[in-house]
This record gives structure tokens, sequence and C-alpha cells, in this order.
């Protein structure tokens, strides 16, 4: 005789139609998330930026070294920070960090100081192209990028390490580093960073002569297939190089001889 119980089951397994909304309604959170905080990364003020700098270029300057090279690139910078527009250049305190490794990679990060590797140096032929690529990182404070791409990375971090249970190891700053140097912009942003350069280093040169070099020699090598960290962390040299030379066009910007690179 089979048994009958009154009792039904008050907590049934939940179906694929109510699974699904619940997955929709913890992404449009996460995504209005990710919109507030690139909406609050304008109003930051450059101080606390600086404040938060003081804990992550320390880390940046232990791999650097004092040098010839180095006090050669600030010099450069400083020459470049004159033709910055003056809102830009009001309470900061750019640097340039060089750091003796084979990276061929170029970072800004919070706290006014760009990174610049041995490696991408030694990619570089004119002082033209060097000026496009500090510009270049320039642009970036300039729109506020390297706060938005690291305001939307800690997310995903936090995010990830909550629900997976890694929080402890996220806490103690294991990634922290890592986060900052892969950090990656969208193709809108390094596109808008680049036209900031482009027009920094026409003001400079009064032309625009090597600015697409660098992006020429990345293109070809990564047909080569050669292993670039810059590659990896920004959009592909061909769109860069035809969106610059649109500019170029548009803008009546002259090309001239280039400078050679006395570091």
């Amino acid at each position: 005789m089979s048994y009958y119980s009154p009792i039904s089951n008050r907590n049934p397994e939940p179906n694929n139609r109510q699974l699904l909304t619940l997955l929709l309604i913890f992404a449009t959170f996460f995504v209005s998330i990710f919109l507030l905080v690139n909406q609050l990364v304008n109003l930051i003020p450059i101080s606390l930026e600086q404040k938060l700098g003081a804990l992550i270029v320390p880390s940046y300057v232990q791999q650097s070294q004092p040098s010839t090279t180095q006090s050669q690139l600030n010099q450069l910078l400083d020459e470049l920070e004159n033709f910055l527009p003056e809102k830009q250049s009001n309470q900061r305190d750019y640097q340039v960090l060089y750091i003796p490794k084979k990276n061929i990679n170029a970072l800004a990060i919070p706290g006014d100081t760009i990174i610049i590797y041995q490696g991408l140096l030694e990619k570089i032929g004119s002082e033209n192209e060097l000026l496009m690529i500090l510009g270049h990182e320039l642009g970036h404070f300039h729109n506020r990028d390297h706060l938005r791409s690291l305001g939307n990375i800690l997310l995903i971090k936090i995010m990830l390490n909550y629900f997976l249970g890694d929080w402890e190891n996220f806490r103690s700053g294991v990634d922290f580093l890592n986060i900052i140097t892969n950090a990656q912009y969208s193709q809108k942003q390094e596109i808008k960073a680049d036209q900031f350069g482009l027009k920094l280093l026409n003001k400079y040169y009064g032309h625009v002569g090597g600015a697409t070099d660098f992006f020429e020699r990345l293109k070809q090598e990564n047909k080569n297939n050669i292993d670039i960290d810059f590659l990896s962390t920004h959009p592909i040299p061909d769109k860069r190089i035809k969106q610059l030379n649109k500019l170029i066009k548009k803008e009546g910007f002259l090309i001239k001889s280039k400078q050679p690179l006395k570091l």
C-alpha cells in the first residue's frame, strides 16, 4: 500500500526560467555597477588619485634603476609637458620610471607615473616615436583611462574572488601588481589616447613625422609571430595606423624629418 503525505514540497527545485531570470538580475546589477564606476572616475580628485599612487608606485620604483636613460626620459617628458592643456598640468607631477627589463611595453599608472621598459626603448628608432608614446600615455591620464580600467578590473576581481572563495589572496594584495601591469584599455580609449598623443606631437615639433613608425614596426613583427607584451594589452597596430593617418589627413598635419634618439 503506497503512502501519501499531505505535506507538499515547499522548496521545489528552481526551473530554467527562474534561473535565467536570476541570472539576468545579477547581470543587470553588475553592469549598473560598472557604468556607475566609469561615471564616478571623473569625479575622483587628483589628490586622492595621487594617494592611491603612493601605494602602487613604490613597487615599480624597486624595479627601476636611477640611470642616465631615466634622467633623459624625464627631461623629454618635462619638455612635452609644456604643451599640455593647463588643466592637465596643474596639480600634476609626471615622472617616468625606466625599468631595465625586456618587456616591450609602456604603462600609465596612478601617481602621475609612466612606466617605460627597456624592451620598448630598443624597438624605437627616433625621438619622435618616443614622444608619440609618451604623449599617448599622457592621453590616458587626460582621459583618466588608467583609473577607469583599474576600477573595472578590480570590480571583476572582487566579484570573482568573492563568489569563488579566493578572497584572502586578493585581500592580501597578491594579484594587485598583475592587475595594473595587465590592465587593458578598450579600443576606443586607445584610439583617443593616440589622437591626444598625435596632437601633442604636432605641438612639440610643428609636424607629426614618425607618429606611426612604432606601430608600423609592431605590425610587421606581429606578422612574424613575435611575442610582444604591447600587442597583448593594446589593440592591433593596423587599426591604430589607419586611425592616425585619417586624423593626420583631416587636420592637415605636416610630416617632416625625424630626430635621432639620443638615449
